[in-house]
């Protein structure tokens, strides 16, 4: 689930001649009937006040109506009204279709290709690693991957997913009316219980603040133990995410990837915040699975994950949240999740 965030609504000031043409042209009597009257002063300013109200409240309705998914007595209230759109485990235990063990090898094995494939651009991070690091990567030959295996030369990063994991998933429109943005399988074929995106963002412990930056921000993601993770590109989130990012760095080994805050991410998984809501009439295919990078996770290959702390001195694992396919996924077909997980 995730946090709920309190916000006022924007009035808009001005009249775009865009909106005016929607009002007028959405088969509202009442307001033709106003329009009959435009002749006279007094009622063409009104009829302005008018239209200006049903466009704020128009906009505030749209508000709403992402919001209300992030205020709990709502929530509350509506539980039962949509079960299908809820996922329920009987046990914590259970909340994981993939180990964690296989979670760490996916990115292992997709990391180590995109750093392969950018080999040009990582010459002085090599040059720190030993020598038989350094021809891992350098190597022309590679016999990782029982199945497809790393790609030989240079790709980019989603070309690279799709040789070395077997699909990739891009950024769409969604097929959902007024959803804005999902993502899709693109090319390959996703098996029941692979790793398919990674929720990037800014993490933040239960005790630390975030209400300025959850003010009108729809990707905020609680975890089950309160941990909480920004996924928003834009904004005070932008900006809180590039600076603990530079903040972490190590010479010239980064921690973290910055490139999902940009229209040119370098890992592709790092696209989570997008997948829609599932609905009565789309079922989920995919669901949210927390997951804890371990200390000995290469050094070279955190420039990949998609997520910092807020806080330098956070005395825990860095945590991460990946999404995990209830079930297999064929080209073409948008990612759907549970917003809401009920653990019993």
């Amino acid at each position: 689930m995730q946090t709920p965030v309190f916000f006022m609504p924007s009035i808009t000031i001005f009249t775009m001649a865009s909106d005016l043409e929607l009002m007028t042209d959405g088969g509202s009597v009442f307001f033709q009937q106003q329009l009959d009257l435009r002749g006279e002063p007094n009622q063409h300013v009104s009829l302005h006040v008018q239209i200006m109200f049903r466009i704020v409240m128009t906009r505030i309705q749209d508000k709403w109506k992402s919001y209300r998914h992030r205020f709990v007595p709502w929530i509350a209230l509506n539980l039962r009204k949509n079960e299908r759109t809820i996922r329920q485990v009987t046990e914590r235990s259970k909340d994981r279709l993939a180990s964690d063990e296989v979670v760490l090898e996916t990115l292992l094995h997709l990391f180590r290709a995109l750093l392969r494939n950018d080999v040009a651009h990582q010459e002085e991070v090599l040059r720190l690693l030993p020598a038989s690091t350094q021809t891992r990567y350098l190597s022309p030959e590679t016999t990782e991957g029982p199945d497809i295996g790393e790609p030989k030369g240079e790709h980019g990063p989603i070309e690279t997913m799709f040789l070395t994991v077997g699909f990739c998933i891009e950024r769409k429109p969604s097929s959902l009316p007024f959803a804005g943005t999902g993502v899709f399988v693109t090319r390959g074929f996703v098996p029941k219980g692979a790793t398919v995106a990674m929720y990037p963002g800014t993490i933040y412990q239960a005790y630390e603040p975030i209400l300025f930056q959850s003010i009108w921000n729809p990707f905020v993601f609680r975890c089950i133990d309160h941990v909480l993770i920004d996924g928003n590109d834009k904004g005070i989130s932008k900006i809180v995410y590039r600076s603990c990012s530079g903040r972490d760095r190590l010479g010239p080994f980064r921690l973290s990837d910055i490139t999902w805050l940009t229209a040119n991410t370098e890992n592709p998984l790092a696209v989570g915040q997008y997948v829609n809501n599932c609905s009565n009439e789309r079922a989920a295919n995919v669901c949210y699975q927390e997951y804890d990078v371990p200390e000995a996770f290469p050094l070279e290959l955190r420039q990949y994950l998609p997520n910092v702390n807020y806080r330098h001195d956070t005395q825990r694992p860095l945590r991460c949240v990946v999404l995990v396919a209830l079930r297999d996924i064929r080209p073409g077909e948008e990612l759907f999740s549970n917003y809401f997980t009920i653990v019993h």
